[in-house]
């Protein structure tokens, strides 16, 4: 069973902190399924912020995948990379850990 993280209303633009739309989507194409403990459930990551939660809050181990993955999520969130980026270094983070189920 999946756990949901978070849902978002994709029918709203994302806004930044001015209250302007960025015009970009922190939004995955496809959802990663990660399961951080073994007796934790899978959890679904739909976006740049569920990546990052996972990333500061729940990442078994401190590595260099995770740092650069933690660093692509931030740049997303301030416009100055692509989704992708951070979803490319979010996955390759939980295989390097172990905790990826699907990508």
């Amino acid at each position: 069973m999946y756990e949901l993280t978070h849902r978002h209303d994709t029918r709203r633009p994302r806004h930044g902190r001015n209250g302007k739309s960025n015009g970009m989507s922190s939004r995955f194409v496809r959802p990663v399924v990660v399961q951080v403990g073994r007796q934790e459930r899978e959890r679904v990551i739909f976006d740049v912020n569920d990546a990052a939660a996972i990333l500061l809050r729940s990442f078994p181990h401190e590595t260099t995948k995770r740092k650069l993955a933690m660093d692509a999520c931030l740049q997303v969130l301030r416009g100055q990379a692509q989704t992708p980026v951070a979803r490319r270094a979010f996955v390759a983070a939980a295989l390097e850990a172990k905790i990826l189920r699907s990508d």
